[in-house]
């Protein structure tokens, strides 16, 4: 009588009709030249990659900037922070467009970030008492609403949301390097950085344009942790949350700057 057992079947252990019969000679040599172990997988990013290192990336920022703060005299700090905000944009662009994102050079890009942002926040924090705190406060607010923005899927990200988000910030970025040479040869540039309609107007307008640039890195996140991408995809992540809370931090910082005057 057939046994219901499968493992007694027919060729179930390359027996002939239902015996224990041996591996045909191909087989066993198979199995002699297979290896002997399994390659491990290639670990996947998780959310918690992405928060270690956005905490890393912050970290350095933060220490960076502190010590440039009590280091750094106030009267020199200024043309020290401008030489930092340019080097740190030639990291990002690199990191951005070359999509090349490891510890090292993220973290380096935080440290050089950090060291501009401390001078302009010491340099604020001496003119008006207190707007350093105010603006910490005000980008947590900022990163908790538009955290709860993409968690309700107020706002869904697409490809072309994502395009016109990004020409906007190159266009601000662009506007802002243009301010830079034109106020080499006036006291105003070209005065969208001086307390006015129009200076208002813009900082207002590059707060968005960082929310919605944060928006574009919860969804980066989401997307990659659901589709499997490697671990050291979380170190592009946490340069994007670190570029995209700098970015509002110092705006709301000249903001708040327009009506302390």
């Amino acid at each position: 009588m057939e046994s219901r057992n499968p493992a007694f079947r027919g060729n179930a252990f390359g027996g002939q009709g239902g015996g224990y019969g041996a591996p045909p000679p191909q087989q066993l040599q198979d199995m002699y030249d297979a290896p002997s172990y399994t390659p491990p997988a290639q670990r996947t990013m998780t959310y918690d990659d992405v928060v270690i290192r956005g905490f890393m990336s912050l970290g350095a920022l933060v220490v960076a900037g502190a010590l440039t703060w009590a280091f750094v005299p106030v009267q020199t700090g200024l043309a020290i922070a401008v030489v930092a905000f340019l080097l740190q944009l030639g990291i990002g662009l690199f990191i951005s467009f070359s999509g090349k994102a490891n510890a090292p050079l993220v973290m380096t890009f935080s440290a050089v970030y950090g060291v501009g942002v401390g001078a302009i926040s010491h340099y604020y924090e001496t003119l008006y008492n207190g707007i350093v705190f105010q603006a910490v406060i005000g980008t947590a607010l900022a990163f908790a609403a538009v955290l709860a923005v993409h968690s309700l899927k107020i706002i869904r990200v697409t490809p072309k949301l994502a395009r016109f988000v990004v020409a906007a910030g190159l266009a601000m970025v662009a506007l802002m390097l243009v301010n830079l040479v034109v106020g080499m040869f006036n006291d105003t540039g070209i005065g969208i950085r001086e307390n006015g309609p129009l200076g208002i107007a813009f900082s207002v307008i590059a707060i968005l344009v960082g929310c919605f640039f944060l928006l574009l890195d919860f969804d980066s996140i989401e997307q990659g942790v659901r589709a499997g991408a490697p671990e050291k995809f979380a170190w592009y992540c946490a340069f994007g949350l670190t570029l995209s809370l700098v970015w509002i931090y110092l705006e709301i910082l000249r903001l708040l700057s327009y009506f302390r005057e």
